[in-house]
């Protein structure tokens, strides 16, 4: 078994979903209830990057996939790659044991559409499994104290990168 301090990491994106108001999409997971609170159990879209995809192209994948939408258009990418890593009990039954966890580059877009776009039950026209039990629209400032603690400090250099963008762009 290769220890765990030498598996890679996954390669992932990230998507701060932000609305005309400038909040941000927030969804809370099903299931893992054995490793997270009720609390603790929002976050972003995020996902895979599937080979020979772009990660701006697999923001877009990932965030149908997740939540219907398409109405979107860019507005920023973070200028680093942020990794965290799992609990390694996880991270050995997640992905068969392949990574120790996730390195994503973050890609903020902004929403065009209209909040009844989002649907979390049937996502990607319903031809995805939900990943999200319910969602909201929150303060991008927040979301570090909603997410799980391991990927805390992936949230806190979210939160860095996108901040002055959205104060910005209002």
């Amino acid at each position: 078994m290769i220890p765990f301090d030498q598996l890679p990491y996954r390669p992932c994106v990230g998507v701060v979903l932000v609305n005309r108001e400038g909040l941000v999409f927030l969804g809370q997971r099903m299931g893992g209830a054995e490793h997270v609170d009720a609390l603790h159990s929002w976050q972003m879209p995020q996902g895979g990057i599937d080979e020979g995809e772009s990660p701006q192209d697999a923001a877009l994948r990932e965030l149908y996939e997740e939540t219907n939408v398409r109405s979107v258009e860019p507005l920023a990418e973070a200028p680093d790659w942020f990794a965290y890593d799992l609990p390694e009990p996880v991270a050995r039954e997640a992905w068969k044991g392949r990574y120790r966890g996730q390195t994503q580059k973050w890609i903020a877009l902004r929403f065009t559409g209209d909040d009844r776009e989002i649907d979390v039950i049937r996502p990607g026209g319903g031809k995805h499994k939900p990943e999200f039990l319910a969602w909201r629209w929150e303060q991008l400032e927040a979301t570090p104290s909603l997410i799980i603690p391991f990927k805390r400090s992936v949230y806190l250099k979210v939160v860095e990168a996108f901040a002055p963008v959205l104060a910005a762009r209002g």
